[in-house]
């Protein structure tokens, strides 16, 4: 972050000085105190929410007008829209503040929450790695939430579907538990043995090259996690937090078509139905009762034709064609062969996942000891149980209409 520095140079004046003991004690000099929120100001009574909802309970501060000096020069950046600015304020206090705050205790975010809320209405885009910047965290104090604009537009009526809650944890729940549990992790350390898991694979340079499958092979619950052991360490408890069931299965199903380890079958199916406690888990019309796999395949230019690698690949994680040179011009071709069908995750995971004895193992086996080691730490270092954390939220949002009616959208007065 690029840092401003103003100096402020004080000419000297002499000044005349008396006797402390000969002071008339008698009005201040000052006059009253500055009022905590301009009455007079547009957008006043949306100011004094935030003060009291915020301000007073948690010492923090909602910057959602825009600040130049404050955001990050490297980006062109627009400002966040008022009543979508308002929008997000509420939807923070009921699905992250009242959360922590119930499982926590009334003083646990007001001294490890974060202190200012940093709103841009446009997305920031990294110039190095060509990603997409959902958030930032500066020294445990702020958080920088981007694409506030990109939120469903607020009107009197509105209902928000399972897509808009899903977007609001894509564009900036899963930033925030992510960049809140590093705050959480830098007050207490985690245990090594979570960065030993995986030890071998981080790529802090190209994770980006990573899809999804290839990350969860080898044992992340995300690219980004591949990136270095604390984003690893984060990004498990953000998605634990905030993860639909849907794209924990298709991670689960991905992490899992390398093979796993002996034991490993029965500890899926208890984190998935005891810990996720995925409703309707066994339902005929779930995604992950009804998918189908590839068996992959790399092109042979020798042979001018793809060559099955026995590695597989779920099909909504990967593209289905590939572009090759076939000696005179690129051309799309199928990547994958051999689908096989599934219409049960179970018969899946017990008739076709392969046990295996590699210690190279990683994949579904990898994923579960991290958790195992990220939520013991949380528990035992917080009191909290991310298990708990998770259908507190997820109740939250199945009841964010009935939410919504009872929140205050002001105009600029």
């Amino acid at each position: 972050m690029r840092k401003i520095f103003k100096l402020f140079i004080v000419p000297f004046v002499a000044l005349s000085m008396t006797a402390c003991s000969e002071d008339d004690f008698t009005e201040s000099i000052f006059g009253e105190a500055t009022a905590a929120v301009d009455t007079t100001a547009t957008t006043a009574p949306f100011d004094q929410w935030v003060y009291d909802n915020f301000t007073v309970p948690y010492n923090v501060a909602i910057d959602y007008k825009f600040n130049l000096p404050a955001s990050d020069l490297d980006f062109q950046l627009t400002p966040a829209e008022y009543k979508r600015s308002q929008l997000l304020s509420h939807f923070i206090l009921y699905l992250f503040y009242d959360v922590y705050t119930k499982y926590g205790g009334e003083d646990f975010m007001k001294q490890y929450g974060p202190r200012i809320f940093h709103y841009i209405g446009s997305s920031g885009y990294s110039p190095t790695t060509g990603t997409e910047v959902l958030g930032t965290a500066s020294g445990g104090v702020k958080i920088t939430l981007y694409k506030i604009n990109e939120m469903k537009a607020y009107s009197e009526d509105m209902e928000y579907t399972a897509s808009d809650v899903d977007q609001l944890n894509d564009d900036y729940f899963h930033t925030m538990h992510h960049e809140f549990s590093h705050i959480l992790h830098q007050t207490k350390s985690y245990p090594v043995t979570f960065g030993q898991v995986t030890s071998g694979t981080y790529d802090p340079m190209d994770w980006q090259e990573r899809d999804s499958t290839t990350a969860h092979r080898l044992g992340y619950v995300t690219n980004y996690a591949s990136s270095a052991n604390y984003e690893d360490f984060v990004e498990t408890l953000s998605c634990i937090i905030t993860d639909t069931d849907y794209r924990w299965m298709t991670r689960i199903i991905d992490a899992c078509l390398a093979g796993v380890k002996s034991g490993d079958k029965e500890s899926i199916l208890t984190f998935i139905t005891d810990n996720l406690q995925i409703k309707n888990f066994d339902a005929s019309d779930k995604i992950w009762n009804n998918f189908t796999i590839y068996e992959e395949s790399e092109y042979d230019e020798n042979e001018g034709t793809y060559v099955a690698t026995g590695n597989y690949a779920l099909d909504v994680h990967r593209d289905l064609t590939s572009t090759v040179y076939n000696g005179s011009s690129y051309v799309s071709q199928y990547r994958y062969s051999n689908p096989t069908s599934f219409t049960s995750f179970r018969t899946f995971l017990n008739d076709w996942v392969p046990v295996l004895t590699s210690e190279d193992t990683a994949g579904m086996n990898a994923i579960l000891r991290k958790i195992d080691i990220a939520n013991t730490w949380y528990n035992e270092k917080w009191g909290l149980d991310i298990y708990e954390i998770r259908q507190e939220v997820s109740s939250r949002q199945e009841a964010i209409n009935d939410f919504l009616k009872t929140v205050t959208i002001y105009d600029y007065q």
